[in-house]
């Protein structure tokens, strides 16, 4: 997966708090694992109508912010069922973070296996930067120092460790584990020698 280190970007603003997996990706569209071809479908429920028209003035087709890679967002996003398909939706829209005041849990640990970082914040930090957003300023998320910039303001936030090293990486658990494969083929190779008929 793509590296993070530092983002730039205008912001999308979605101040929509509880947002589901359903309303990122509908159910009905989960028929695939290939991770691509979910992007038209994100956020349907807010883009189109029930005729399947796009809905005017919604943000996540605005012009206005075609070029955001940050979506900034309300509390408890990402809840509900547990589905990688809704970050694989998110990244087809071309957003590489997301600030919120929380995540859902298993959320965000799919949305690091993905290479899109999660920035939790106080509410009244993400208050401003949803202002900022509405106002097409850029903002400035740095992973390294775990920051975000905007303006004159800098507001830092925690990240896990772990995770942190993952995407400065470019790595998911798999890419990780990978690293050691001659470790890991040397320890193999000694187990058939040893436990033969295991093998």
């Amino acid at each position: 997966m793509e590296k993070f280190t530092e983002i730039t970007s205008i912001a999308t603003p979605f101040p929509r708090v509880n947002v589901d997996t359903d309303i990122i990706i509908p159910a009905k569209h989960l028929k695939s694992i290939k991770r691509t071809g979910f992007g038209e479908h994100a956020f349907e429920t807010i883009r189109f109508d029930a005729d399947g028209d796009r809905i005017e003035g919604n943000v996540f087709d605005s012009p206005k912010y075609k070029d955001a890679r940050i979506l900034v967002t309300g509390d408890n996003f990402g809840c509900g069922s547990s589905r990688e398909h809704a970050p694989w939706a998110i990244a087809e829209l071309g957003f590489r973070c997301i600030i919120a005041p929380s995540f859902a849990d298993i959320f965000a640990g799919n949305c690091v296996k993905n290479g899109i970082l999660t920035v939790a914040l106080p509410q009244a930090d993400v208050d401003a930067l949803l202002l900022a957003a509405d106002g097409g300023q850029n903002i400035c998320v740095n992973l390294d120092e775990q920051s975000v910039s905007c303006g004159n303001a800098r507001y830092e936030f925690d990240f896990n460790p772990a995770h942190k090293e993952m995407l400065l990486d470019g790595l998911d658990e798999v890419g990780q584990t990978l690293q050691s494969s001659a470790a890991i083929g040397a320890y193999e190779g000694k187990q058939k020698l040893m436990t033969p008929w295991l093998f």
